[in-house]
């Protein structure tokens, strides 16, 4: 029986000056299912990508209703830990949601938004082919640079390819990460939004 399980936890508020401060959330995801290249990963997203990558799931697959998330309200207050956890809850809500319909699993927007820490920009590009990385090449890459599971890394060890012994290597057009965090996950690149 194929699982995905998904858990949004760990907010973290970076601050900038006092009007770009925010927060971002550690999605995990570990799963067999045939859809996802790596089945354990580990990523943060703020609110604002939460935002882009529902309206791009809507314009992509019209006839599905997606869930809400939960409602950005102009008296959100990050320093109130209940309004932090509330939106954590109704983020990963959303994502377990997104998770339990085949046809938004088949976007791939949706697993480089779960897999890689690319901006949605740069998601963006990859998806319309404008970058030298495939979907795949991105979710090697960023795996490669982030070794979290030890279990998956031996198994990478045991079956490695071409792809996988070059992963290191710059010639996926995906260089070098330097925004390195504690756990194996890496911060989103900071621009305002609560």
């Amino acid at each position: 029986q194929e699982f995905v399980t998904v858990l949004v936890r760990d907010p973290r508020t970076h601050k900038g000056d006092s009007w770009h401060s925010y927060i971002d959330y550690e999605i995990f995801i570990h799963t067999n299912s045939m859809c996802f290249t790596r089945k354990t990963s580990c990523v943060r997203r703020r609110f604002r990508e939460f935002v882009w990558l529902r309206q791009r799931l809507q314009s992509n697959a019209v006839l599905i209703q997606l869930p809400d998330l939960p409602s950005k309200t102009p008296f959100f207050n990050m320093n109130n830990p209940h309004h932090v956890d509330h939106r954590r809850q109704g983020l990963q809500e959303f994502l377990e949601k997104i998770l339990q319909d085949a046809l938004l699993l088949s976007d791939s927007r949706l697993h480089l938004f779960l897999q890689t820490q690319l901006s949605p920009e740069d998601m963006e590009a990859c998806v319309s082919g404008q970058t030298k990385y495939t979907v795949a090449d991105a979710i090697h890459k960023f795996a490669s640079l982030n070794r979290r599971f030890p279990i998956e890394d031996e198994e990478g060890k045991k079956g490695k390819n071409d792809t996988d012994s070059n992963s290191e290597s710059s010639s996926s057009g995906l260089g070098p990460s330097d925004d390195s965090i504690s756990c194996g996950c890496k911060a989103s690149p900071a621009s305002e939004e609560s």
